[in-house]
């Protein structure tokens, strides 16, 4: 059946998932109304946003007692936090009518405070995760069912959030209250336009109502240390309104190599709640780093490393090109979010959700040297430069840089809700987006003592930021409409929405800042149809089956158009079709979630590394994954909680590609690029009194790692282990705790995944790589993450 057909059939599907919830619900009003219990949830349960949560959850909304039969009030009281998690926290019982994999707080806080989101959900079946530090300054890749975390979205508290090879620049991970994963869903109304693969939301902490705060300092390998405080001002007053405020400091050195990393973050949360049930929230935060750029080897550099011991990272020489401090990242990054929900007269409710995120920084790299006269060759062809009022040193060095002078993303979902009757909620609703980038590409000579300088330095400056650069972006316009009917109380949930996304992107070549853009441009206006359908039915408290269905797209970012020509053709959108068939159990002692999915993508885009940082998209053909994943957890026993996960999956690329130079890449029948066929996990959580610990071992299987299968790399193992201790209240400190955490404990030299697609193996001619002392050559292959080196992290932590 050919795409079209399927969006037909799943536009279908949507519109009689609608129709039968009306027939259903005429059906039962011409009989006596059933009876309505009110339930009272546990916290942990109540808390999580319909964001995170998907299509399975609605803001409360109020509805006049006339409308509601009077029973007796039903009253469920859970005993713990953690009272839907299972494993130790790796996770949580779930009932959305669609796959969604979560770890839990009591989990997070085993780990150690330098993991980000993509740490701890390294676990989960459907996701392989590779990060290339210890200090989680750096961030990481997914692999996610044969797709990539560009093609997620990545969400904190609903908003869009920073790539994952960023993603530390959002949150700090004692501020996260838990990391949700729903690998082949996106719910209509989240502000999401590339989720073929899913989306993965951060939820972050909701301010105390009472004044306190907590602390804590880590120390470890590679000369780590952290330190981090959170204030909580509790409730101010009678005003409603309580907040907390956090700041974090962070030092490593770079495990491979010669570095110094360094980061400081903020993040600052408000809350106000009305007796109506409004609620209105802020969250903001700011983050400035400065890491040194990994060099990442390709095959005969990784090899060479894990025979010899000769490393591959940036060298310690300040007169050489590749010395550390010539390949700096400096960046400053502003996130914020402002949902608020609005109770109304009569059964309705307003949600709107503001976000904003501005980035601003650049990266440099090793730009060769100048020749005996003092000349170099630049991308304008041999000239002379002058430079700090005279002409050049022979053999000087230089550095390149990718300047972002804004990257900037804004946007609202404003989304109005009606409670029809009580097994009703509709809700229709726009979503508005802008995004865009501004970036150049100057040229500096390196300061004297071996580091690049800001290149808007005039007296280093030899192509200013204003000689050359592109703005690149796009504006998106998107209705949606969607309704989710529950009946039999509550077991059977039909969800229907449908979503249309307006999009005009934009490409355009700049010259001296010129704001007439008298270079090239491209643009071109699209538009996608966004159907979804899920039905989910509980037999009874233990067996739950789902079926999920929808139509997802991703068109290139606005740091995608800025790596495209002005003045080409913009890359066709990205569209896919997936359905989804779960079952789940749960019982006193144990938790199992079994889904099967089907994917058909057309038109994949995927990125090529070209260094330093930086990636290019590129046409990646038609591809189909089918497969399944399952997870089974144990509750506590006897203080034991195991966990496992597996999934299998058949990836396989449906139609040859062409390269940038016209060559056809025999790639259709191949295994598709980064979708490895298995991928399986283990874990174990122990608790006695105040003693705590977890152990877990992931495997990958052997993947692809270019188009026409050409170059692989084989299966690999990593593990972690965390130990601790929470000792008694003693004065002011109310949870004295004292952990140890541990990665690679045995020391595995492993490659964790590629840094993108190549379409061959062999000589990439496009970018040089930089390996220790040795001038730079061309990539023999791709490049690759490779699993950091054993590290232990001790942190003590209390609140107070």
């Amino acid at each position: 059946m050919g795409l079209r057909a399927r969006l037909c059939a799943v536009s279908c599907l949507a519109g009689a998932g609608l129709a039968l919830a009306g027939t259903m619900d005429r059906a039962l009003a011409a009989t006596s109304a059933p009876a309505v219990a009110h339930r009272v949830t546990h916290r942990g349960a109540a808390a999580r946003p319909a964001a995170a949560q998907g299509t399975s959850a609605h803001p409360a909304t109020a509805i006049p007692a006339t409308a509601l039969p009077e029973t007796p009030e039903v009253i469920h009281v859970s005993r713990a936090r953690d009272a839907r998690d299972g494993g130790g926290g790796m996770m949580r019982l779930e009932t959305a009518p669609h796959a969604v994999q979560t770890v839990g707080k009591q989990y997070i806080e085993m780990r150690s405070p330098t993991s980000t989101g993509l740490d701890l959900v390294k676990n989960l079946p459907s996701l392989n995760v590779t990060t290339p530090d210890s200090s989680g300054m750096e961030g990481g890749q997914i692999q996610v069912r044969g797709l990539t975390d560009l093609d997620m979205g990545l969400m904190l508290d609903g908003a869009p959030a920073a790539a994952a090879k960023y993603l530390a620049e959002n949150i700090d991970s004692e501020n996260l209250e838990s990391v949700e994963v729903t690998p082949g869903s996106a719910g209509t109304d989240l502000p999401v336009m590339s989720a073929a693969g899913g989306v993965m939301n951060e939820r972050s902490h909701t301010a105390s109502h009472k004044f306190g705060g907590m602390t804590d300092f880590s120390y470890g390998t590679n000369n780590l240390s952290r330190e981090f405080i959170r204030l909580e001002s509790g409730d101010i007053g009678n005003t409603g309104v309580r907040s907390f405020f956090s700041f974090s400091n962070s030092h490593a050195r770079s495990w491979m190599g010669s570095g110094i990393n360094q980061r400081r973050h903020i993040d600052f949360g408000l809350q106000k709640d009305w007796k109506n049930g409004s609620t209105a929230r802020l969250f903001l935060s700011w983050n400035a780093e400065d890491f040194t750029i990994d060099s990442y080897p390709d095959a005969t550099a990784f090899y060479n490393y894990k025979h010899t011991g000769v490393g591959y990272g940036r060298n310690s020489d300040p007169s050489s090109d590749n010395y550390w401090k010539n390949n700096n990242d400096h960046w400053n990054q502003i996130f914020l979010t402002a949902p608020v929900h609005v109770v109304l007269p009569s059964r309705f409710s307003l949600d709107l959700q503001p976000y904003f995120s501005f980035g601003q920084g650049w990266d440099g790299s090793p730009g060769g040297t100048t020749a005996s006269d003092g000349s170099y060759n630049t991308l304008f062809g041999s000239s002379v430069a002058y430079y700090n009022n005279g002409q050049l040193a022979t053999n000087q060095n230089l550095t390149n840089y990718f300047l972002q002078n804004e990257v900037r993303q804004v946007g609202a979902v404003a989304k109005l809700n009606y409670q029809i009757d009580t097994h009703n909620h509709f809700s229709v609703g726009y979503w508005y987006e802008n995004a865009q980038t501004i970036q150049s590409y100057p040229l500096s000579a390196t300061m004297a003592n071996g580091a690049n300088p800001s290149p808007n330095w005039a007296q280093y400056q030899i192509n200013s930021n204003a000689v050359f650069g592109q703005t690149a972006g796009y504006e998106l316009h998107s209705l949606f409409v969607q309704d989710t009917a529950k009946y039999f109380n509550d077991r059977l949930t039909i969800h229907a929405g449908f979503k249309f996304v307006m999009s005009n992107a934009w490409n355009k070549q700049w010259m001296n800042h010129s704001s007439n853009y008298t270079g090239a441009r491209s643009g071109t206006n699209t538009t996608e149809p966004l159907p979804q359908l899920s039905i989910g039915y509980q037999f009874n408290d233990h067996h739950q089956i789902y079926v999920n269905a929808e139509g997802d797209y991703r068109e290139p970012s606005a740091v995608d158009l800025g790596w495209t020509t002005p003045g080409t053709k913009m890359l066709k959108n990205q569209y896919s079709i997936k359905e989804e068939l779960g079952y789940r159990y749960h019982d006193k002692y144990v938790m199992v979630d079994l889904a099967l999915f089907n994917y058909n993508v057309t038109n994949r885009i995927l990125d090529t590394y070209i260094g330093a940082n930086q990636y290019a998209p590129i046409e990646g053909g038609n591809q189909t994954m089918r497969g399944f994943d399952v997870m089974v957890a144990g509750r506590s026993y006897y203080g034991f909680s195991p966990y496992a996960s597996f999934e299998y999956l058949h990836a396989t690329q449906d139609s040859n590609v062409t390269d940038g130079n016209g060559n056809l890449i025999r790639a259709k029948g191949q295994q598709a690029i980064m979708a490895p066929h298995v991928m399986a996990n283990f874990g174990l959580t122990y608790k006695y009194k105040g003693f705590f610990a977890n152990a877990s071992v992931h495997y990958t299987g052997p993947q692809s790692v270019a188009l026409d299968n050409s170059e692989r790399i084989p299966g690999y193992v990593t593990d972690t282990l965390s130990l601790g201790y929470r000792f008694k209240p003693f004065l002011y400190a109310k949870s004295p705790t004292f952990r140890l955490n541990f990665t690679n404990l045995t020391g595995s030299v492993v490659r964790t995944g590629a840094m993108g697609a190549i379409y061959s193996a062999g000589n990439q001619g496009g970018y040089n790589v930089y390996y220790g002392a040795s001038g730079g050559r061309s990539a023999n292959g791709n490049s690759f993450m490779v699993e950091p080196r054993f590290t232990m992290t001790g942190t003590i932590s209390t609140a107070f």
